[in-house]
């Protein structure tokens, strides 16, 4: 199956797939049509059967289901529990409420607690206001009742008053250098001042320090949600936000596309415009593509995997001049978490390794294997340091 959507995205999504994937319990999309893809992701999420003729449009269902279930979540590197958590925050950013009830069950049924959900839906606020999060709250806190979880949820809240500020600052800065303080500077009486401190305390010191959700999902959802309610002047910002936290252009990319059936393709186009412009920028021809992948593993299957990786590797830097390094790594203490340094010369080389049939092979034959992923582009300290 075709794996990207729109033609605007071929650049930054052709290694969409990273050195694995991470889709879970995912059929094989190059083996199956996107009919086949679709009654399976449906089945997966909802429990119950897509494509079924009935009701009082089943056209329009059925165009949006096998769009959505079939070709939408068969494009990027997301896990399904990503894929639902980003469904999640766009939906409610739009206040589509009785979609987020059904995307909310979806959620937890892939593996998403309901602390990372409902931390997900906390996480809305400050791009959207409290009455539209408090909608979203009620709405997701429904569907928790419904499911016989106790409510509320355990706390998740990690500062107080005296340590909300430089912890919302240490994480602002990691992220943003120089916050928005240019940005708010000459507003009158001072109250630009006043706008810089609040977003520093209460987006990145109360919101950004929660438990449940690491940065970079809190930054890939945020991203998301800037798409969906058109705050196009913070795309950019955003974009290198995400960066700094871990996720990969081709992650935010996949992000992106997943919010597509949502927002439209207006709204995805422009996000994806500048997801490209600032690629582009800081993607210099010629340099070295470094990148850590960080791969959960089925513990039951670790030793079939191994061996798949193993195969891989060793003829990827046998037979492909443009891949300079393939290291991987196991936790001493969990055997299943696995890391690999990756070098290629750049990003042509990289692009061209993953259309090979060795690793092709590995990447269907470890589709069901691994159940998380991280893929972590990196700035080398050392760009010149040969590798021996």
């Amino acid at each position: 199956m075709k794996k990207t959507i729109l033609s605007i995205t071929i650049a930054l999504a052709a290694g969409a797939n990273g050195h694995a994937q991470a889709t879970n319990d995912h059929v094989d999309e190059n083996k199956t049509d996107r009919t086949e893809l679709c009654r399976h992701n449906y089945r997966m999420l909802f429990g119950g059967e897509a494509l079924t003729g009935k009701g009082t449009d089943p056209e329009m269902m059925d165009i949006l289901q096998k769009f959505i279930f079939g070709d939408v979540f068969a494009t990027g590197n997301l896990t399904m529990k990503q894929r639902e958590l980003i469904t999640c925050v766009t939906l409610a950013s739009m206040q589509t409420l009785p979609q987020l009830t059904a995307h909310a069950g979806a959620a937890l049924n892939v593996g998403a607690t309901p602390e990372e959900l409902r931390e997900a839906i906390y996480l809305t606020a400050p791009f959207i206001g409290f009455p539209k999060t408090l909608n979203a709250v009620a709405t997701v806190n429904e569907v928790f009742a419904k499911r016989g979880i106790s409510l509320p949820l355990k706390n998740q809240a990690s500062v107080t008053e005296g340590t909300r500020h430089a912890r919302g600052a240490a994480i602002q800065d990691s992220l943003y250098s120089g916050g928005i303080s240019a940005v708010m500077e000459g507003v009158p009486a001072g109250l630009g001042d006043d706008v810089a401190r609040m977003l520093t305390d209460y987006f990145f010191g109360d919101i950004y320090t929660r438990g449940a959700l690491d940065i970079g999902t809190r930054e890939l959802l945020g991203y998301c949600i800037l798409a969906a309610i058109g705050a196009d002047s913070q795309l950019q910002s955003h974009y290198h936000g995400n960066i700094k936290a871990g996720n990969s252009p081709e992650t935010v990319a996949a992000a992106i596309v997943q919010c597509l059936p949502y927002i439209g393709f207006p709204a995805a186009i422009k996000a994806l415009k500048t997801i490209r412009q600032e690629y582009t920028k800081t993607a210099a021809a010629g340099a070295k593509l470094v990148r850590l992948s960080k791969i959960v593993v089925d513990p039951a299957r670790i030793d079939e995997y191994n061996a798949m990786l193993k195969e891989e590797i060793e003829t990827s830097v046998a037979v492909e001049p443009g891949v300079l390094t393939l290291y991987a790594m196991a936790e001493k203490d969990a055997p299943n978490k696995i890391a690999i340094l990756e070098i290629y010369a750049d990003r042509d080389a990289y692009e061209s390794h993953l259309k090979t049939p060795h690793f092709i092979k590995y990447k269907q034959g470890t589709l069901d294997m691994v159940k998380d992923l991280q893929l972590i582009d990196t700035n080398p300290l050392i760009p010149d340091m040969k590798i021996k």
